[in-house]
């Protein structure tokens, strides 16, 4: 029997954390071992080591839709590799409200993705924004309200089936009728329930976290423009410590004072970043077609929905989060990344990932700082480089 090679190899740089020169040595995929360094002799030893982001809510990305109606596993592929280019080792596709069939197919497709032996170890699971939220307007956004509908457990098991069982996430309005029950039956199939595209009101948003709900997706977006100074669903989701709070830091999305009180209240331990990146990043400005309407993407890259007069996802990846997060708040390098990798990892139960420590994956990123402005050199996916600038 020919015995397999396993692969060994030693990374230097900067650790993000300590700020002092480490050298890493990765086998078979995992850290093995992380020594601190008096003097770096490489060609890397001004680069930054940390570990990979993790983004749960991808729509999206380099002209790969993957709500869009001609989706194919060949997109998908497409679409994970050029995310790597921003740093992005693990992330979960994700799928807006729409008809039943749809999301059927794009989840066979995105399951069948994740065969691949390149997508594999980048796609731990899927998640699920919508049908189940609410149908006002400015709430709902720009889903398409003709598909919005009650959850239904027995559609989700459809739902599952098509996913391989990989459907991580659900995001829904706990005030639509027989959510509670829902959300109770989505813990124990083992899924994150998150509150977001919601009018609830304080007592059940708590009722919602009684129930099991952790997470509040983008928190003060999925929002109507004018809302009740004192009752509206953000205050009860910012003051429940038992809710983590995800926030889109692109710098369009929210303003700064806003992320700077979310990230006050929240704390570095208990909010986490997001990209909601659509299929249009990285695509020049003009007219699109997104979720069966019509989009401007704008010169600053804001994408808006004139129609609905919303937002319509986001054009910037997670690193424009991380970099914006240092800027708005004056956290640490540490602090930002961890808000984009330990603590989703830690949200997902992803404990192989999001820590440079040994006994964890290789799943690295090595990038140059200027200022707050980050530029990934190198990304790592279980110890293999898959990005290189």
């Amino acid at each position: 029997m020919k015995q397999e090679i396993k692969n060994r190899f030693t990374i230097e740089g900067v650790h993000y954390e300590t700020g002092n020169p480490v050298s890493i040595d990765i086998y078979d995929g995992f850290i093995e071992k992380i020594n601190e360094k008096v003097v770096l002799i490489n060609e890397d030893r001004n680069l930054i080591i940390a570990p990979g982001l993790i983004d749960n809510q991808i729509n999206g990305y380099a002209n790969v839709d993957f709500s869009g109606n001609n989706l194919s596993v060949d997109d998908v592929i497409n679409a994970t590799h050029a995310i790597w280019s921003e740093g992005v080792t693990s992330f979960l596709p994700t799928l807006i409200t729409n008809s039943h069939e749809k999301l059927i197919k794009n989840l066979m497709i995105l399951e069948e993705a994740g065969r691949d032996e390149s997508l594999r170890d980048s796609i731990p699971g899927f998640h699920l924004e919508g049908p189940y939220i609410s149908p006002e307007e400015g709430y709902r956004g720009c889903h398409p309200v003709q598909h919005i509908r009650k959850p239904s457990h027995e559609e989700l098991l459809d739902y599952q089936k098509a996913a391989g069982g990989r459907i991580m996430q659900i995001t829904l309005a706990p005030e639509t009728g027989g959510a509670m029950e829902f959300i109770r039956l989505c813990i124990n199939d083992g899924i994150v329930v998150a509150l977001g595209h919601t009018n609830a009101s304080a007592d059940q948003i708590t009722q919602a976290v009684d129930n099991g709900a952790s997470l509040s997706t983008h928190l003060g977006n999925g929002c109507a423009n004018f809302i009740h100074r004192h009752n509206n669903p953000i205050w009860p989701q910012l003051a429940n410590d038992q809710l983590i709070a995800s926030v889109i830091a692109d710098g369009l999305h929210l303003s700064q004072e806003e992320i700077r009180v979310f990230y006050k209240v929240k704390g570095p331990d208990n909010m986490i970043l997001t990209s909601d990146v659509v299929y249009l990043a990285g695509m020049p400005p003009g007219k699109y077609t997104f979720l069966e309407s019509e989009v401007i993407l704008t010169e600053e890259g804001m994408l808006l929905n004139p129609e609905l007069n919303c937002l319509a996802g986001a054009s910037f990846p997670l690193k424009k989060g991380v970099e914006n997060i240092m800027n708005f708040t004056d956290c640490s390098i540490s602090d930002a990344i961890n808000m984009a990798s330990g603590n989703v990892a830690r949200l997902y139960g992803l404990n192989d990932r999001g820590k440079l420590a040994p006994g964890r994956r290789a799943d690295i990123i090595m990038f140059e700082r200027m200022g707050n402005q980050l530029k990934v050199n190198k990304t790592f996916l279980k110890g293999k480089l898959v990005y290189q600038a």
